[in-house]
């Protein structure tokens, strides 16, 4: 749990002994109990006794995103499980992620100490805009529950949300958004902001367009994450965003907080005051070529997401479909030593096919043989 509960949560060379140690025996846990997973890594030759220093976390062998899409892996009987979620499903297929008690318990502790960390606790009473979904039973997805989440961390006031739930499908709500934004501003409370970025900009615009203008709570937040995905032709620089926003809300740059997570991978990344995302204790990032071979700081590669939070799946290792670059903390400037990447855009699929096609193959291999 020391790694999940901390106060300094982006003392990276503080806990690189703790954090190898911890993947070591949470890659063995998982051996034992996933069969699949013993077998992948038994394909590439890997033994956790490989992983010495913090140097060696390049040796354990990645699972794409993409593969995970089609085969989902556990090692722990299902009735364990206590959260389910799961991707947005782009392309048709979904990946499906089961949370047991303890992963459940480091997460607490992770999302309480990063919310501190960047001062997101408040007692005050807050009237939040949700950008994205409202919660319903036949609704999975992970960026739903993170959005709910997220209007933990200060008591509600009300919660509105852009997609609301029409009972077999989901309408925009833009009207209830501005009615919920008229009401707040009459109100005097501070204003969340929590969601897709896209929506956060449809928003402004039909407030432009109305010609309405706010000056909400000083204290109000915008929380965007999940990225633009469909609306991906709309997308905006985050200056012009920012920009837009301080004209008509009155919140600029500095009220911005931004999210990057993976469903697959459970851990929260949140931007330092200059927009960076800083790589916290409980986790590491490699950048890898299409080989898979790691790359040097500042060159774009694969992002490689590592963490071992996990024990109800073997998801210690995994390769998203994002380029990514990773930079030295120093080259920030907000303070934060540990390391920080930047998101440039989507891999091509048939730089992760090869990857995500072996760990195919060894699984169909490994079944032929039982």
């Amino acid at each position: 749990m020391g790694l999940y509960y901390r106060r300094k949560i982006y003392d990276t060379d503080g806990t690189d002994a703790a954090f190898v140690r911890a993947v070591s025996k949470n890659v063995i846990y998982h051996q034992k109990r996933c069969p699949e997973y013993a077998a992948l890594l038994g394909r590439q030759g890997f033994c956790a006794s490989e992983l010495k220093n913090i140097d060696d976390l390049y040796k354990l062998p990645p699972i794409p995103t993409l593969f995970l899409k089609n085969r989902t892996l556990y090692s722990v009987p299902e009735k364990r499980l206590l959260l389910r979620s799961a991707t947005s499903g782009t392309g048709g297929k979904a990946s499906h992620v089961g949370l047991d008690l303890p992963t459940v318990l480091r997460g607490a502790g992770m999302v309480l100490g990063g919310f501190m960390a960047h001062r997101l606790i408040s007692l005050r009473r807050t009237g939040y805009i949700v950008l994205g979904y409202e919660p319903a039973p036949r609704n999975n997805m992970g960026a739903v529950k993170s959005a709910y989440a997220a209007t933990l961390a200060a008591p509600a006031y009300r919660r509105v949300y852009a997609l609301r739930d029409a009972g077999t499908s989901y309408e925009l709500n833009m009207a209830g958004l501005k009615s919920a934004l008229i009401r707040y501003a009459k109100v005097g409370v501070p204003v969340r902001f929590i969601g897709f970025p896209a929506y956060f900009l449809f928003l402004l615009k039909e407030l432009e367009a109305d010609g309405l203008r706010f000056r909400l709570h000083p204290k109000s937040r915008i929380l965007l994450g999940g990225g633009w995905k469909q609306f991906f032709s709309e997308q905006v620089d985050k200056q012009s965003l920012y920009a837009l926003s301080e004209k008509l809300i009155g919140l600029g740059g500095g009220r911005f907080k931004e999210f990057f997570g993976v469903v697959e991978h459970p851990v929260i990344y949140l931007d330092c005051p200059n927009h960076h995302f800083h790589v916290p204790a409980y986790a590491r990032i490699i950048i890898r070529d299409t080989d898979m071979r790691p790359v040097a700081l500042g060159v774009p590669g694969i992002l490689n997401l590592i963490t071992p939070i996990m024990t109800a799946m073997p998801h210690v290792s995994i390769l998203t479909d994002d380029l990514a670059v990773l930079r030295p903390g120093s080259e920030c400037g907000c303070g934060i030593k540990s390391p920080y990447f930047e998101i440039l855009g989507r891999a091509g699929v048939a730089d992760i096919k090869t990857c995500a096609a072996g760990a195919a193959e060894l699984l169909s291999v490994t079944e032929a043989k039982k």
